[in-house]
């Protein structure tokens, strides 16, 4: 299957199709499953339901990915915000600006990816990592296009497990010494309502009839541009296709924001969760039980 693919990516790619000033562009549509618990929280019914309606709303997004023969750049399409809020002071914020941008380049095996954390704005550098995917002769089409499957597991970062793990612990030993906490719910850490990292399963479908290598966010290596992804919680899906548009514009990466490698936006990341950590366990103490303000790291 491995040879037979190459061997039709290496035909195409002498054609026009693939020409020294190729270009194109991607939709795509994604959705993502969010479980949330209102332990302790003192909401209607109905409120809860606002919520969950709104959650999933802010989960359903548009994406565009324009690409070339080496580069790619997926951001995602801006989208109107529902007018009012929740009733009964119940809001639901998410947290990042929708103007992300995330840049990948083939060739010099490098990706920018153009960040909001809490409102300031990074430029994540760094090498790609490579996808070890396991090919299949599994075939159906998307659209016009035949896609072939692919599927890998993405390794947790052991790094990242150990900030979770000193975080949590620290949260609930911190917990445990806190006298004014007394209810077993309003005990619990913030870190203990947020999965903790494991491996994920990627499931990816690609066509060889578009034969670049890339695809959307930080999906790329495969014999052809991925149409579809799919993990344990997010769905992935190309709905439409454009190929040598007449208005091309420059595949360039993104340039505003502070540029850290990805080891250094993992550390800053983790110290705000730290904090948030530490917010949460003052604010757990309060008995007003009349509003709530749930962020989504977007």
């Amino acid at each position: 299957m491995r040879v037979q693919v190459l061997f039709l990516w290496g035909i195409m790619a002498t054609t026009g199709l693939f020409a020294q000033d190729f270009q194109g562009k991607a939709i795509y549509q994604s959705k993502t499953s969010v479980d949330v618990k209102f332990d302790g929280q003192e909401m209607s019914d109905a409120q809860q339901e606002q919520i969950l309606e709104q959650m999933r709303k802010s989960m359903e997004k548009s994406y565009e990915l324009t690409f070339d023969r080496s580069g790619s750049l997926y951001r995602e399409e801006e989208k109107l915000e529902s007018p009012g809020g929740l009733q009964g002071g119940v809001n639901v914020v998410i947290a990042g600006s929708g103007q992300g941008k995330y840049y990948k380049n083939v060739q010099t095996q490098t990706y920018v990816n153009q960040t909001d954390m809490f409102g300031k704005m990074f430029l994540v550098t760094d090498s790609l990592q490579p996808w070890e995917w396991k090919l299949s002769s599994e075939t159906k089409k998307i659209g016009n296009y035949t896609c072939y499957k692919a599927t890998s597991v993405r390794k947790v970062d052991s790094a990242m497990v150990k900030r979770f793990e000193r975080f949590s612990t620290d949260g609930e030993d911190n917990m445990e010494k806190d006298s004014i906490a007394q209810d077993t719910t309003q005990n619990k850490t913030l870190l203990s309502r947020i999965e903790k990292p494991e491996d994920r399963t990627i499931t990816a479908w690609y066509t060889p009839e578009i034969p670049v290598s890339q695809g959307p966010g930080p999906y790329w290596g495969l014999p052809g541009l991925i149409l579809e992804v799919t993990t344990q919680r997010t769905a992935i899906l190309c709905s439409k296709i454009i190929l040598n548009p007449d208005d091309k514009e420059a595949v360039e990466p993104p340039s505003k924001g502070k540029k850290v490698n990805q080891a250094e936006y993992d550390e800053i990341m983790a110290k705000k969760m730290e904090e948030m950590q530490k917010t949460w366990k003052s604010n757990s103490h309060r008995k007003d039980g009349n509003s709530i303000s749930i962020k989504i790291q977007g």
